[in-house]
Parts: structure tokens; sequence; C-alpha cells
């Protein structure tokens, strides 16, 4: 890359670093200080507000980068994460976001302990919800090192190890100083960027063919060199058994996993009412929906315009076919206007990653203070105190994700977040539906239902190809590679709700039916919700 475009982009990144900075500076002037301010952001957004805060904490580096890169290589195989992404927001919406709203205060053991005995619950479920965002955090770095790794040419890992940390750094500061408020507005401001962006460059592409859809994807699948299959299911997950059932694990982890969230999750305790929750879906699935209706010009325009072997070259998981396709559009790499059409698409996608990361971090804080902490010291823990340990959190959770983020650069942003979304799957989602649904749902279901599906799920990971057994492994030298799928949903996630339902069969402690009454008409009716 010249050095017009690391001068360009370099702006762009600064200047959105510090509109962000200035959001989250005034807001942490004008705060109360309380764990409702912190944690919920005083619950004052509204449907709309909260609507495309929640697109922007959705629409990650995976979906902007990932996706399309993957659309690039592997044409209707990597549509696939478009519809899987997607599809999993009905679930949301018809199962979660009313019921949840009504019934926690901030985090998803909030949820589960209204009906069972406090610490137990909020341990195993703070536990989860930190484990789930960490590997979050972790793609997103990811994201962050492959767009920096562009700008500078593929030149040196040192500049690619300083933005995962510059990047971590910023999301501590986020999360510390300005709490949900300034996350939320963040968020927000990112949604229209990322949105703007991605209308433009559709725009472009369509325009570049004309309108003609047909003749994007003939062009696609000639400069694929697989023809017709680029554009047909199998060329990633097709073959023997083990790609076949590591598609449909992946389509379980995807559909399933949005509704186990952590940082989806605390965004519907932003609004006053449940009402409100559910009008803040409606908007996130009409903004959601049209930007994943883009992704799919923008990975077949990849291919069409750049190229696999080109996206490839780049990065290898297709992690920059975006600002590639960019760079192409605005004129090429001698070209101003793919100077400033490249450093605009590469800001776009260096905001998106910021935010996200915000949300995140401050998701997996707020289980650290409101769920771990305050479980082991309830009686003495005031709302300050755990604020206080929540930025502390922040602080510990960064450390970790970058150091993994190091780690884990070589691989996909979007196949990482599949990996999330299976843990969230797995853990979150079973004791999440037994809570809300299960009369006789007891704690040492709810107990066994996180662990059941948290530790199989990471242990299934750890023994996976991603970790070891292959050249494009974690750690290619080595090899302990026992379980063969790299998704491990379609095992663990039916592992979690099995556990929940052996747990409470077996619990000798009776369901608390007078709990469960009360949680039901609260969760259905809003009666009581904070």
């Amino acid at each position: 890359m010249t050095d017009n475009h690391q001068t360009l982009a370099l702006l762009l990144f600064s200047s959105f670093v510090a509109v962000t900075l200035a959001i989250t500076t005034w807001v942490s002037r004008n705060r109360r200080g309380s764990a409702e301010e912190f944690y919920a952001g005083g619950r004052l957004f509204s449907p709309m507000e909260n609507g495309f805060a929640i697109a922007g904490d959705y629409m990650s580096a995976a979906s902007f980068l990932g996706i399309s890169g993957l659309i690039a290589l592997f044409g209707y195989d990597g549509l696939l994460y478009s519809v899987g992404f997607l599809v999993a927001w009905l679930v949301v919406l018809f199962l979660v976001a009313e019921l949840v709203r009504n019934c926690g205060r901030f985090t998803l053991a909030d949820v589960v302990a209204a009906r069972m005995r406090e610490r137990p619950v909020r341990i195993a479920a703070g536990t989860s919800s930190v484990t789930v965002s960490v590997l979050y955090l972790v793609a997103q770095m990811v994201g962050a090192g492959a767009l920096v790794a562009l700008l500078l040419g593929g030149e040196g890992e040192a500049a690619q190890a300083w933005t995962v940390i510059g990047v971590g750094a910023l999301m501590v500061v986020y999360v510390s100083l300005g709490g949900m408020r300034a996350t939320t507005w963040i968020q927000i401001v990112k949604a229209v960027l990322l949105m703007g962006g991605a209308i433009a460059l559709t725009v472009l592409v369509l325009v570049r063919f004309h309108g003609d859809f047909d003749q994007l994807l003939r062009t696609a699948a000639e400069r694929s060199g697989h023809g017709d299959d680029f554009l047909a299911p199998g060329l990633k997950y097709g073959g023997d058994w083990i790609a076949r059932f590591d598609f449909i694990s992946l389509g379980l982890a995807l559909v399933l996993g949005t509704a186990g969230l952590p940082h989806i999750l605390s965004r519907f305790y932003t609004v006053p009412t449940a009402r409100a929750a559910r009008r803040s879906v409606v908007w996130s699935i009409w903004l959601i929906g049209g930007f994943y209706l883009m992704t799919i010009v923008l990975g077949f325009g990849a291919a069409a315009i750049v190229g696999p072997e080109a996206v490839r070259g780049s990065n290898a998981a297709g992690n920059t076919a975006v600002p590639l396709l960019a760079l192409d559009l605005g004129g090429g790499a001698a070209s101003t206007g793919g100077t400033v059409l490249f450093a605009i698409v590469a800001a776009i996608a260096f905001a998106t990653i910021l935010a996200v990361v915000a949300g995140i971090t401050l998701a997996s804080s707020a289980s650290v203070a409101h769920d771990l902490y305050a479980s082991l010291r309830r009686r003495r823990s005031g709302p300050r105190s755990e604020v206080a340990v929540a930025r502390a959190a922040a602080v510990g959770i960064g450390t970790v994700a970058i150091a993994l983020g190091l780690l884990a650069r070589d691989l996909n942003v979007a196949f990482l977040v599949g990996l999330a979304f299976a843990v969230a799957a797995s853990a979150n989602l079973p004791v999440l539906l037994y809570s809300l649904f299960w009369r006789r749902f007891t704690t040492r279901g709810a107990v066994w239902s996180v662990y059941g599906g948290l530790i199989p799920s990471v242990v299934l990971v750890l023994l996976s190809p991603v970790v070891s057994g292959s050249p494009d492994s974690l750690f290619p030298g080595v090899d302990f590679q026992y379980f063969p799928l790299q998704n491990p949903g379609l095992v663990s996630i039916p592992l979690g709700f099995l556990a929940g339902w052996l747990g409470t069969v077996t619990s000798a402690e009776p369901p608390d039916e007078a709990k469960h009454a009360e949680t039901e008409v609260r969760s259905l009716t809003g009666a009581g919700a904070v």
C-alpha cells in the first residue's frame, strides 16, 4: 500500500477515535455513577436508538470482513454465514427479547437467578458469559490486525501486534469511563457509518455490472477457478461426512447462538419497557437484514472484481476482501479515488471493531462484577463497589483478549465468531429457555445446564482441527486433534439441554412453584419488572 493509503486511513482512524473519545468524556462528566447508569445507561434509550445500537453491536468484523471474505473464497458456502446470522434474530424476537427485559436487570444471570438459589447460578452463568465474550473479542482483535497488515502492505507482524494492543486499550477506556451510555452512542455512530459504507460499495459493484446480478455471479464463478461449483453448495462444506456434519454444526451455532450472547442480551435492559425491547429488535432486524443482503453483493463482487487468488494472497482467511474491493472500485492502488475509498472503508471497518469490542467488554465486565463478585461478597458489596470491580474487570478481560487475538491472527473472523456462537448456544441458551418455560427446573438443573454445555464446547474446540493437527491450526506443529469437527455445536448444544434436564430430574430440591409462577407472570406481563 502507498504512503497516501497509510496517511489518509490513519487520519480517518484518528478522527473516529477522537469523536468516540469525546463522546465517552462527555458522558463520563454527566453520569450519576450508579450501577443502573453504568450497566444499562439509565434505561433511557428509545426503541430506534437501541435498535441502531443492537445492529451496531451485532454487525461486527465477522460480518463486514469475515463473511464477505468467505463468500469471495467459497461462494455459496460462505453465503450460509449471512443466512445463519440473520435467521438467528427470529429466535431472539419471538423467544427472548421481551421475556429477558421483564425478568432481568443487567445480565443473563438475573433471569435465571430470579427463581433459583442465586450464588451457584450466578457463578455458573457469569463464568459462561465471560468465556463467550472473550472468544468474541478475539475475533474482533484478529480483524483489527488484518486491517493494519493490509494498510502496511503486509509488512511486519509487530504492527499487527501493536494494533491489537491499541484496540484493547481503547476498549478499556470506553468501558471504564463511559459505561453503557457512551458505548451505546458509539455503536449508533458506527452503525450509521457501516450502513452508509456498505450501501455505497454495493451500489458501485452493481454499477460496475450495469445492475445485472446474474452477470456478477457468472463473472465471480469464472474467476474463482471452480466454475459453476462456486455457486452451488459443497465447496467448503461438501464432500465427506465430516464436512457435512461441520455445516450442520455451524448452522445450529449461528441460529441458536445469538439468543445466548451476553452483549446482545444486555442491550434489552437499556430501554424502559419490554414493548420497547421488542420494537428495538424489529428495528435491528431491518437494519441487519439489509446489511447481510449487501454482504452477498460485496462477497461475490470481491470474487468477480478482485479475484479469490488476490484476496487469499493478501490474507489467507479472506479478511481483507472488502478493503481490496473498495481499492479496485475507486480506481486502483495508484488512483486518488482508490486511495480515498480504501481509506474510508478501512476506517469504517476499524470503527466497527472498536464499537463491538466496547459492547462485548462492557457485558463481560458486568458479568464479572454483578454476577461473580457480587455473589461472593453479596452482603458487603454495594452498587458503587460493583461498578469499580466492573471497571477493573474490563482491564483484565482486555488483557486476555489481546493475548488470544495475537495467537489467532491467521484465522477468519467469521469462523472465530462461529465458535463463540457455539459456546453461547451450548451454555447460555439452554439455561435461559429452561428458566423461562420449564416449571420443574431447579438450581441443580441450571448449574448443570451451564457447565454441561460450556465445558464440552470449550474442550471440543481445544481437541479440534482449529487448535492442532492441520496446517491452518493455531499450533500446526503439534497434533492433539481427537474431535473431527471445527465447530462443536452439533455435540455441545444437545449436551447443554441434556445436562439441564438430567440435573433437574435427579435433584432432591423440589422446584419452587411460587417463584416460577411469579417469574411467569412477570415475564409475560412485565408486572414488577425493573
